[in-house]
């Protein structure tokens, strides 16, 4: 059996686990805490890295420092996990739905501008399958009306636009180390924060609401509690899973870029044939291989494909049913405009297996069945 996905394990995972239970220091902000946040800190070019319990949680920390109020609306696509807009909906926020564009799937960075009102505070582009939004001219509209930028880069570590690495581009941004990620530590996240002034408000919510963060970093004598706040903190346990692979970054990233680009070099030809359709990079994008998709005619056509490849023990999966169909979408939000692709392209998007372990062989024998369908 072909698994979807099988999370990554470095070797010295262990090692650094036993390390935490050893030192009797298993909470949140640990010493493998500060390895993360630093390494994050120096890879992206971020303000400041604050790991968190899952990426769901960095975004309603998102929410709470932009000051998401109820009533106010955010703009973001449809074609997302619940989070992204849940995030927002505990603020009493209206997610406002977007149209997709059918190559990147991701939000059409041309229909934003006619969904903003005097209510909307924020833009949640999701960089979906690690490939970004086109973040420029996203950039520019939340400049000329005054709004914050969240970016969902979730699936966005080790990807970057025009150099710039996703989640460091808007005012802030969320990446997830859950376990179908590139990097895991079970559950997890992380809050990319890019202007210095939000920096101490994110430690204190993030916190329970106090100051314990300068506390620890003998900035002042005793803590107490200062603000509204929640715990965000993971076990340190959590994160010493996560810096193991962190530390073989590169290697985990450049093992998933040859199974990615193993996939396309044998699928093109049907993709030209127009049998299938293969996802798009678009120029100044690099992506994480954080996925492998195609699409197929219909949702016919895909239900087939992937029984076929179930009949031939490999695990496919489809993605996201589009936020704006589902109950609580049609009673918490709204979409703005006519969709056009966003449920059409949904029903024919079907996920092939991608994980660190994979081999170029179980790449091609996935191939092999796909060319038979």
């Amino acid at each position: 059996m072909i698994n979807f996905n099988v999370p990554p394990c470095a070797d010295n995972a262990m090692v650094y686990i036993r390390e935490c239970v050893q030192n009797q220091k298993i909470c949140g902000d640990g010493a493998y805490t500060r390895k993360c946040n630093q390494w994050i800190e120096e890879r992206t070019g971020t303000t400041k890295c604050l790991l968190t319990t899952s990426c769901t949680h960095a975004t309603e920390l998102a929410a709470l420092l932009s000051d998401i109020k109820p009533g106010d609306e955010v703009i973001m696509p449809a074609y997302t996990f619940v989070s992204t807009a849940d995030a927002f909906v505990l603020r009493g926020a209206v997610p406002v739905f977007v149209d997709i564009r059918p190559d990147t799937m991701n939000i059409d960075e041309k229909l934003i501008e006619s969904a903003v009102t005097d209510r909307t505070r924020a833009i949640v582009p999701v960089h979906y399958a690690g490939v970004s939004c086109e973040m420029n001219a996203i950039m520019e509209i939340a400049e000329r009306h005054g709004l914050v930028v969240i970016e969902d880069a979730a699936q966005g570590i080790m990807a970057s636009y025009k150099g710039k690495a996703l989640g460091t581009i808007g005012n802030f941004g969320c990446f997830s180390f859950h376990e179908t990620k590139n990097y895991s530590m079970g559950e997890g996240g992380a809050l990319l924060i890019r202007d210095g002034k939000d920096v101490e408000n994110a430690e204190i919510i993030r916190e329970k609401g106090t100051n314990r963060s300068k506390f620890y970093r003998g900035q002042i004598d005793k803590y107490t509690w200062v603000n509204f706040g929640s715990s965000y903190l993971p076990s340190d346990m959590n994160a010493a899973y996560l810096y193991a692979q962190l530390e073989i970054a590169d290697k985990i990233n450049d093992a998933r870029l040859a199974l990615w680009n193993r996939y396309y070099e044998r699928l093109l030809p049907l993709a030209e044939a127009g049998r299938l359709e293969l996802p798009t990079v678009p120029e100044g994008c690099v992506h994480n291989a954080h996925m492998f998709y195609i699409k197929a005619r219909d949702i016919e056509e895909r239900t087939a494909r992937i029984a076929q490849l179930k009949e031939n023990e490999i695990l496919s999966v489809f993605h996201y049913i589009p936020l704006h169909t589902a109950p609580a979408g049609l009673k918490f939000g709204r979409f703005h405009g006519e969709d056009k692709y966003t449920t059409a392209e949904s029903e024919k998007l079907m996920r092939l297996p991608m994980y660190y372990g994979l081999t170029l062989e179980e790449v091609d024998f996935i191939c092999d069945v796909i060319m038979k369908f």
